[in-house]
């Protein structure tokens, strides 16, 4: 069975589908769906979903979405965890992080948010759910900073061994999904067949981050050859791809990701039998 680590099954592109969404990926043997949010506005709706699912969750602000965030939000978060101290079904801190791919962001609010976000964590004892695009050293300056020891999951890691040894020695694993499926992707590849079992954890980002297969450029989109909307169902397709580069068999690879994830995200114990 699986557990995909990073699914925003709340987002507006499952509204039409959302319950048959989760039932492929069910039907897919994907057991459990981790939802993160990104968006105050977002975290009593996916609270409500989620609940209704019996499907884990996380509350944050993702830093695309700074610009707009407030530090009311801040103390809403603060508010919303301790609301929900008590269910199991809230494992995690997240989205947060850093974004310098995105032209335009300011570094400065990202960095506000995400550093105040971190202390949360930490005041909640909980793990965080990392967004790592082009900032995996400033995130675990961050990390250092606060001194979070909650650990929690690098999402979609692209960086170097290094930068994961440094996310590993802070009790993370890193997240690997759709992009692993690209033979182009040599560095991710790499990482994925070298790094130590213990630090790899499977994703989707559904409905983003499509694997190959379901990969359309903008123009093919465009001329109608369909949207390639990503979904949890396509977890166990995306481990193959895992299993081949490690040469584990898919069981042994199930094994390894799902203890992994419920190693860093501990609530997930409580939801899932090992095994």
């Amino acid at each position: 069975m699986w557990i995909d680590t990073h699914c925003h099954w709340d987002a507006p592109e499952f509204a039409a589908d959302r319950d048959a969404v989760l039932a492929r990926a069910q039907a897919a043997g994907v057991r459990t769906v981790v939802v993160p949010t990104v968006q105050a506005r977002d975290w009593p709706v996916t609270q409500t979903m989620c609940r209704a699912a019996g499907q884990p969750y996380a509350l944050g602000i993702h830093p695309l979405f700074t610009p707009k965030a407030t530090d009311d939000d801040l103390v809403l978060l603060d508010a919303a965890l301790a609301n929900a101290q008590g269910d199991p079904l809230l494992v995690a801190v997240g989205e947060i992080g850093l974004d310098f791919f995105v032209p335009g962001l300011d570094a400065e609010r990202q960095q506000h948010f995400y550093l105040a976000q971190l202390k949360l964590a930490k005041r909640h004892g909980l793990p965080v759910i990392l967004h790592v695009r082009r900032s995996a050293d400033q995130l675990l300056g961050g990390l250092r900073r606060v001194d979070l020891r909650t650990g929690g999951i690098a999402h979609a890691f692209n960086g170097s061994a290094q930068q994961a040894q440094g996310f590993a020695d802070l009790g993370f694993a890193l997240g690997f999904g759709g992009a692993l499926t690209f033979e182009r992707a040599l560095n991710l590849r790499r990482l994925a067949a070298t790094l130590p079992a213990e630090s790899l954890v499977l994703e989707t980002d559904a409905p983003d981050i499509p694997p190959q297969w379901l990969y359309r450029t903008a123009v093919a989109r465009a001329a109608g050859q369909g949207s390639g909307r990503n979904e949890p169902a396509e977890l166990p397709r995306i481990a193959h791809t895992l299993a081949e580069l490690r040469g584990w068999s898919l069981a042994e690879t199930a094994a390894f990701t799902s203890a992994n994830a419920r190693r860093v995200l501990p609530k997930l114990a409580s939801l899932l039998p090992c095994g």
